[in-house]
């Protein structure tokens, strides 16, 4: 039986810049890397270091010429969050491409933004 979500695997053509995004404009932290360069690189991010589940970027020119029967595309993926209105004008002010914060009757508020390389996630407030 599955108890537990344990990685979500992101798959980028800029490792660096992708990771670099992720951390300082949505305010993630590294929790593991193996070494810059090497052939099968990944970097793991999460929202903090105690996180469960967390997002590997891949490379996905390597992914995919090792598996090229691979679904490299971004999952959809959504986030949940506190106070939405000051990390909506916080993503806003970095200059991150965020669509409108709205209210999803049922769900809650929220809105979606986009990476460097034009992947979207959301993020909710219930």
């Amino acid at each position: 039986m599955i108890n537990k979500i344990g990685q979500v695997m992101i798959y980028v053509n800029d490792q660096e810049a992708v990771a670099k995004f992720w951390t300082e404009k949505v305010g993630f932290v590294i929790k593991s890397e193996n070494a810059a360069g090497a052939p099968e690189r990944w970097i793991e991010i999460a929202p903090n270091n105690d996180a469960v589940t967390t997002f590997v970027l891949q490379d996905k020119v390597a992914v995919a010429k090792a598996q090229p029967e691979m679904n490299l595309g971004t999952p959809s993926i959504l986030l949940f969050g506190d106070n939405l209105d000051a990390m909506y004008e916080d993503f806003k002010a970095k200059g991150v491409t965020v669509g409108a914060l709205v209210d999803v009757p049922g769900m809650g508020r929220v809105f979606n933004f986009a990476d460097p390389e034009n992947n979207y996630f959301a993020i909710l407030q219930k």
